[in-house]
C-alpha cells in the first residue's frame, strides 16, 4: 500500500505542481504582461466565463511546470535505482514534452472548468467551493494524462483520494507560510 501511495503521488506530482505553478505565476511581478485573461473578458449569462484569475500566464506556467516536473522525474528515475524498483512505469519510455503538457494542461483545464461554474453560481475567485476546489485539477489531470498513460482503476482511486487530502493540506501550509490569504 505504501508503495502504491508513493507511486500515485510520484505519477501525479507534475499535475499538482502545474496547478500550483499557475497560482505562483501570479506572484511574479515582471511577468505581469502575460496576465491577460484566457476568457478574453467574454461573458456567459452576463457573468464572466472564467474571470481575471485565469490568465495566459497561468496556463503557460502550469504547462511549463508540468514539463519540467516530468524531466526531473525522468532524471531521478534514471539515477536512483530504488525508484526503478518501486515505480511500475518505465520512465525511460515517457516523452516529457507530451506527458508534461498533458499533466499541466489537464490541471489548468480542470481548474478552469470549475471556475466557470463558480462564476455562474456567483462564487468569487479565491473563495472556497468544497469539494470541487479539491477535485477540479485532479479530474482534469486524470482525464488528460490518461490519453498518454493509463493506470489501473485501483491506482486512479488511490490517486484521487490522496490528492483530495493533499490539496487542502498544501493550502493550509501555504496559509501558515503567509503565501495564501485563506487556509482553504
Amino acid at each position: 500500500m505504501v508503495k502504491d501511495l508513493f507511486f500515485v503521488f510520484w505519477f501525479f506530482a507534475p499535475v499538482g505542481l502545474a496547478n500550483e505553478a499557475a497560482w505562483v505565476s501570479g506572484k511574479i511581478p515582471f511577468i505581469n504582461k502575460f496576465s491577460f485573461p484566457v476568457d478574453f473578458y467574454a461573458k456567459y449569462r452576463k457573468k464572466r466565463v472564467l474571470g481575471n484569475h485565469k490568465t495566459i500566464r497561468g496556463f503557460l506556467f502550469g504547462i511549463l511546470a508540468g514539463i519540467i516536473a516530468v524531466y526531473i522525474q525522468i532524471y531521478l528515475y534514471q539515477h536512483i535505482a530504488y525508484l526503478r524498483q518501486i515505480i511500475p512505469l518505465n520512465y525511460n519510455s515517457i516523452n516529457p514534452i507530451i506527458f508534461g503538457t498533458l499533466s499541466g494542461f489537464g490541471a489548468i483545464i480542470g481548474d478552469s472548468v470549475k471556475s466557470f461554474f463558480k462564476r455562474q453560481i456567483g462564487i468569487q475567485p479565491g473563495n472556497s467551493w468544497f469539494p470541487f476546489d479539491q477535485i477540479d485539477y485532479t479530474l482534469g489531470g486524470i482525464i488528460f494524462t490518461s490519453f498518454y498513460i493509463r493506470l489501473s482503476l485501483y491506482h486512479y482511486v488511490l490517486l484521487f483520494l490522496l490528492w483530495f487530502i493533499l490539496h487542502p493540506l498544501f493550502n493550509l501550509i501555504g496559509y501558515l507560510l503567509k503565501l495564501k490569504d485563506k487556509p482553504l
